[in-house]
């Protein structure tokens, strides 16, 4: 009678989780959504401060929200823009760019070279010259760039000499070519010449180089590409933002964290009472301990979707056709087993982060199915 009191005892007795078992649950989450963002480590932040690329930040800016939540999908062809700064630290019209962070699995769609160019230098005497070739080379021969068979050309137009700012040369079969055999990846060669071909010694159009420029103008390769990753479950849009993306009734915002196993009673029970709807859901990268490597968004609210889905199903609960099967199959108790419908999302948006990799490159990654924009009995 004893060991049956004491067993009723610690059954009714709340079992609080001890901290390594929170830790480890806490670890695995962390990891679980890591696999979510396609990644199995997270990258080590910089080791010292670093901005990111102007380009980045305003092709980021110009595809998502403040939110990262993707508000113009057209913009982007693939899934990942990866930059990549020259290694060469100043050797003049001479660019390497190493790509060993680019999977073999991701498609190459576009890769392009942005260069800085320089206001033109003062000089004495009338000028001779109004216009200019810029011609960029794929480096075959390191020794000999400039022997035939040293190099192949991949991009040639006529600049003004008049004027600075940022031009861009599409460079894609090159970085085709390297990511088949990595040991091709001799860098890039970028000439200037007169309109006949001539050489101009100096050049009178000088591009900036990445050891004698502020970081903001350093040469830099743009890789578009896409890992194969897309959502198939749900319709996938821009988020088109407006009143009725809102919560239908204000609630607080619950932070992303391991889930516990039990709740307040009365709690669950108010959730069976309320009404299918969206509630939010705050992910807080620096509170999960991602802000290091992490540029933007700071975290996003993924929302999620609560509530009943009680007989008759209304037009506000946007039913599918199965859903009000199984809703009135459910009422009647027409079959044994059959349970009401459940409150999911039935329509998801992607979102878009702005991040640092391994090797200190900044790269802009879309996911797919990320945030709940509207909530449905199914």
């Amino acid at each position: 009678m004893l060991g049956t009191v004491l067993l009723l005892l610690a059954l009714a007795k709340p079992v609080c989780p001890s901290p390594e078992s929170a830790a480890s649950r806490r670890a695995e989450a962390l990891k679980r959504l890591l696999e979510v963002f396609g990644m199995e480590d997270p990258p080590a932040p910089p080791a010292h401060v670093k901005q990111p690329p102007q380009y980045m930040v305003d092709l980021f800016n110009t595809v998502a929200n403040a939110d990262g939540v993707t508000k113009n999908p057209d913009v982007l062809e693939g899934n990942t823009v990866r930059s990549f700064l020259d290694k060469t630290h100043g050797e003049k019209m001479r660019f390497l760019f190493i790509l060993s962070s680019v999977a073999k699995s991701e498609k190459i769609l576009t890769a392009e070279l942005h260069l800085f160019r320089l206001w033109p230098r003062a000089t004495s005497g009338p000028k001779r010259h109004h216009l200019c070739q810029v011609s960029v080379y794929q480096v075959l021969e390191k020794s000999e760039p400039e022997a035939p068979g040293g190099r192949k050309l991949l991009a040639a137009r006529l600049l003004s000499l008049q004027g600075s700012g940022w031009e861009v040369f599409a460079i894609t079969q090159a970085v085709r070519d390297w990511m088949e055999d990595e040991s091709s990846n001799q860098g890039l060669l970028v000439t200037v010449q007169g309109l006949g071909g001539s050489p101009l010694d100096p050049p009178p159009l000088q591009f900036a180089s990445g050891g004698d420029h502020h970081e903001s103008k350093k040469p830099m390769l743009v890789l578009f590409t896409d890992d194969g990753r897309r959502g198939a479950s749900l319709p996938v849009a821009g988020f088109p933002g407006g009143s009725h993306l809102q919560p239908q009734a204000p609630v607080l915002p619950a932070k992303l964290a391991v889930p516990r196993l039990t709740g307040p009673r009365s709690t669950r029970s108010l959730d069976r009472l309320q009404p299918c709807q969206r509630h939010p859901l705050s992910v807080d990268f620096e509170e999960i301990g991602w802000s290091g490597w992490i540029i933007s968004p700071r975290g996003y609210n993924a929302y999620h979707c609560k509530g009943s889905c009680p007989f008759p199903l209304g037009e506000n609960m946007r039913p599918t056709n199965h859903a009000t099967v199984q809703s009135i199959i459910n009422a009647l108790k027409l079959s044994e087993g059959v349970s009401s419908p459940c409150c999911v999302p039935d329509k998801l948006y992607s979102i878009n982060l702005l991040y640092f990799d391994d090797d200190e490159n900044v790269v802009l990654k879309q996911y797919d199915d990320m945030v709940a924009g509207s909530c449905g009995c199914h």
